[in-house]
């Protein structure tokens, strides 16, 4: 007879030794070990706010540092003829070799960074960045692009001073002092590279040290001596570097470096490297110098140049005992310039000039800037040693025979699908089949300028441009004539088509 509690006892019994088994049996795989369980994540700081507040608080400094003064630093792209090179060869030795310093033909695009100074427009960069191009482009945090004029600019210090026109408000970068920047403390290198498509390095910022100052690597001279215009004239070159080991790479050239307050005290300029980036050391042109500089520029075009009409070497071991000078410290006049400043203030050959108005000349570099702060015709006092007895006399500074005109931006004679930065050829079948593509109209970009408009915008070698504006393109002549139409400076859309089909939008704005 059957007892269904006896049956229910048994189904229990068995679910429960089945249930027992299967837990067994997925001990025995590992299907119940807790090395698959969420692993328990600690969050809590390892060291106490109060051990860290030091380190904190500058780096809270480092934030509002970088957003007070990136608003002020912009991008600038200059064009050059195919003659010229991105940048000079004294530079190159220092930044390495640049996208597209040679093409075959049209114009070149280069450029660096700058930093706004004043309300009215007033741009500071490098003279390496801008001289000699054709036309000059200025790239704002705001996604603006304004053309620019150059309003001068000194090969002789490497500043450059350009200028835009705009109808916003621009937010220019304060002025610090660069007399009183010391060995040790913090600044920031700012740069706004904007290289490859995307401009994947707008905005760079660095942190580091000032490391030494009155820092001469003779690149000014260098590159000076190499050009027959300037040869002549290369020991007016003035070097004067504050050195840093804030990371400086191509492109910050005419950047800012600040100090912890936000002021500017130098301007990137150079870098001691064997392979053209960074190995530790930076160099910025002193904002006092570069300031003097800027005034002359923008109130004159060029600079006038002071002068003592000395050739001067520093001062070596064997100099200083030899004149009996109490330290290894000041400048040797080598030669006197007849009838020259030194000469009518009784300045003779191998006097050891040590001080101008107080200001301390223990090497060429400091002594060339301390005299660049000054005016022609204007009155200093000279300090110098003779057979081991100081003395002082008072010298009217001279002008140097340099009237350098201020620079023009000259008209590209370059077509404007050069001047984007791309070559063309109408799409045949020959090119269809070389480049794989089904229709055999359109135009085919066959070459694209490193650092270029076009590049920045995204074209592509082999892109095939069927529409310009929503016209459509068939031959060279058709683009041509769709591009001739626009302004400079306007946005204009692009409808490419790549060989397997694809189709894409690209809108860029037009150069000048």
């Amino acid at each position: 007879m059957h007892d269904p509690l006896k049956a229910k006892a048994k189904v229990v019994f068995y679910s429960a030794t089945a249930f027992l088994a299967g837990l067994g049996l997925a001990s025995g795989f590992g299907w119940t070990e807790s090395s698959l369980a969420m692993p328990a994540i600690d969050e809590s700081p390892q060291v106490s706010e109060a051990a860290v507040r030091p380190a904190r608080d500058l780096s809270d400094a480092f934030v509002n540092l970088s957003e007070a003064v990136t608003p002020g630093v912009v991008r600038i792209e200059a064009s050059y003829p195919i003659s010229g090179s991105t940048l000079a060869p004294g530079i190159q030795q220092f930044f390495g070799p640049q996208p597209d310093q040679r093409q075959p033909r049209g114009s070149q695009v280069g450029g660096g960074s700058g930093f706004v100074v004043s309300n009215d427009g007033y741009i500071m960069t490098n003279d390496h960045v801008v001289n000699g191009a054709t036309e000059v482009r200025v790239y704002f945090p705001d996604k603006r692009v304004l053309a620019a004029e150059i309003v001068g600019s000194d090969p002789f210090t490497d500043v450059a001073v350009i200028k835009v026109d705009s109808d916003r408000p621009l937010t220019p970068v304060a002025l610090g002092n660069s007399d009183e920047a010391e060995v040790g403390q913090w600044v920031l290198a700012i740069g706004n590279p904007g290289f490859g498509a995307g401009n994947a390095l707008d905005f760079t910022i660095t942190a580091g040290i000032v490391s030494a100052r009155g820092r001469s690597l003779d690149l000014i001279r260098s590159e000076l001596s190499r050009d027959q215009t300037t040869a002549s004239n290369q020991s007016y070159a003035i070097e004067d570097y504050i050195q840093t080991d804030a990371v400086i790479n191509p492109g910050n050239s005419g950047g800012p470096m600040v100090d912890i307050t936000g002021r500017v005290i130098g301007i990137n300029s150079a870098i001691a490297s064997r392979t053209g980036y960074y190995q530790g050391y930076g160099f910025a042109i002193p904002i006092n110098l570069a300031r003097r500089v800027m005034e002359d520029l923008v109130e004159y075009g060029y600079v006038r140049r002071p002068i003592l009409g000395v050739s001067i070497d520093n001062v070596t071991v064997e100099d200083a005992e030899y004149y009996g000078l109490p330290s290894v410290s000041g400048v040797k006049v080598q030669t006197i310039t007849p009838d020259g400043p030194a000469e009518r203030a009784g300045l003779q050959m191998e006097d050891v000039i040590v001080s101008v108005d107080g200001v301390q000349a223990g090497y060429v570099g400091g002594l060339q800037a301390t005299v660049a702060m000054k005016h022609p015709g204007e009155e200093v006092t000279v300090g110098y040693y003779r057979n081991g007895d100081y003395r002082e006399t008072a010298v009217r500074l001279g002008e140097a025979p340099l009237q350098d005109d201020a620079p023009e931006v000259a008209k590209s004679e370059a077509d404007v699908v050069e001047r984007i930065g791309m070559e063309v050829r109408p799409l045949d079948s020959g090119l269809a089949a070389q480049y794989g593509f089904e229709r055999e109209s359109g135009v085919l970009v066959t070459n694209i300028t490193p650092g270029s408009v076009a590049q920045r915008s995204n074209l592509f070698q082999g892109d095939v441009i069927i529409e310009i504006n929503r016209t459509e393109i068939g031959s060279v002549a058709d683009m041509d004539r769709a591009l001739s139409e626009v302004p400079a400076n306007t946005v204009v859309r692009f409808l490419l088509e790549r060989n397997d089909g694809s189709q894409r939008v690209v809108n860029l704005r037009m150069p000048g």
